[in-house]
């Protein structure tokens, strides 16, 4: 004996543990949630006006461009976090981080679909103008920049739940997992004694399909019960 003793942990450390980890789940599954629901409201926005000019006497023409026709990836982003934040819920271990990695590389996508418009990545073409290729050549872009920006965020919200995921994941509890006690045994149901009605009940289908109910009837009391 060195003297030394083990002092027992916390009552409520398990608890508080399990309690964390249902907290990191939720906001892992809204993060990604949100970075979803984010993108595919920017994707259905104009983020551009295209203006071409066209040969005289034509007058120029102008037509917006929305978020899935300047950036197609950013929509398919979008459903893609939805599944995701499904996944989390239904999924476990290796699994979960492999959902983590999804949700890092989507927000990859999103970021750069954001920074790439502001660095001029717009193709006029994406207009879809009624004029001939050369005429776009001089187009003019308006680039309403919120909706980028929005891109942008959802994107980096992504990265920040896909490492979150990936770093803290293997911990957390699955669909329909309860926080019980390891090896805690299950009581068993209670069995629920049929009421008289229930009897008399099935004595009567019993006629009706041209049965004997004292033949077969599993609450009767035996002979010498009486």
């Amino acid at each position: 004996m060195n003297g030394s003793t083990v002092s027992p942990a916390p009552p409520g450390g398990s608890e508080r543990s399990a309690s964390s980890a249902r907290r990191e789940l939720t906001t892992a599954v809204l993060g990604a949630a949100v970075a979803g629901g984010l993108a595919l409201f920017a994707s259905g926005q104009h983020w551009a006006e295209v203006t071409a000019e066209r040969r005289p006497p034509l007058p120029p023409v102008s037509g917006a461009v929305t978020g899935s026709a300047a950036a197609p990836l950013v929509p398919a982003m979008g459903l893609l976090l939805l599944a995701a934040a499904v996944a989390l819920v239904a999924v476990r271990g290796a699994a979960r981080v492999g959902v983590g990695l999804v949700l890092a590389v989507a927000g990859g996508v999103l970021a750069s679909s954001g920074v790439r418009l502001f660095a001029g990545g717009l193709d006029a073409a994406a207009a879809k103008l009624p004029v001939l290729g050369a005429d776009l050549t001089g187009a003019r872009v308006g680039l309403a920049a919120v909706w980028p920006v929005v891109a942008l965020l959802a994107g980096l919200v992504a990265i920040g739940t896909g490492v979150l995921v990936v770093v803290r994941g293997r911990g957390w509890p699955g669909m329909g997992r309860r926080y019980e006690r390891p090896g805690a045994p299950t009581a068993p149901r209670p069995v629920r004694e049929r009421t008289d009605e229930e009897r008399a009940t099935d004595a009567w289908r019993a006629l009706d399909r041209g049965e004997d109910p004292t033949e077969a009837a599993p609450d009767a009391p035996g002979p010498g019960a009486l």
